[in-house]
């Protein structure tokens, strides 16, 4: 498969896999809410592309900075100054976060390094980290995804993060998806 076609199987892949998730939320009265940073509301966006998702997506913030993250989600400045802001410990209070303000059942919160600067050895550009909650559950995941891509671009980062968050989101809800 050449790039081209990688990119049009993971944004079909979001749509089915974002489908079942507006489908149980809305079948099951779950809410949900997102935070995220490097994903830009991509997550947001394919969530509010399914026609009645206003029945169960509460709403999202796009934090992009430190201060921003600490004072709309109460992401607190301990945890950056010891994690970084890309870790598995900010993530999981951005979507804490995110699940009290907008009072939701499931709350994703995601960060860290789309590229195609900003890498560094320990953490190069496609790691990024993802917290998905449902109610007191909460699965939070560091994605390398520069060890599972050879071409990595800005947008297939992303892409591929808000595909694997709603993967996680099937997972601690509990939802079944099928590819088709």
């Amino acid at each position: 498969m050449n790039f081209a076609e990688d990119n049009k199987v993971v944004t079909e892949t979001i749509d089915i896999v974002t489908e079942c998730v507006v489908k149980y939320m809305l079948e099951n009265s779950v809410t949900m809410s997102t935070a995220e940073s490097c994903t830009g509301g991509m997550v947001a966006a394919a969530v509010t592309s399914v026609s009645g998702s206003s029945g169960m997506f509460n709403g999202g913030v796009c934090t992009y900075t430190e201060e921003m993250k600490m004072k709309l989600l109460g992401v607190k400045k301990q945890t950056l100054e010891q994690f970084t802001v890309y870790s598995e410990e900010v993530a999981s209070e951005m979507s804490r976060g995110a699940q009290e303000m907008f009072g939701t059942d499931c709350a994703v919160g995601i960060t860290g390094l789309a590229g195609p600067t900003g890498g560094t050895a320990e953490k190069p550009v496609g790691t990024v980290y993802v917290s998905a909650r449902y109610k007191d559950k909460e699965i939070v995941r560091e994605l390398r995804l520069f060890e599972e891509y050879e071409k990595l671009d800005r947008g297939m980062i992303r892409r591929l993060t808000t595909l694997k968050t709603m993967q996680m989101v099937c997972e601690v809800c509990g939802i079944p998806y099928s590819m088709r």
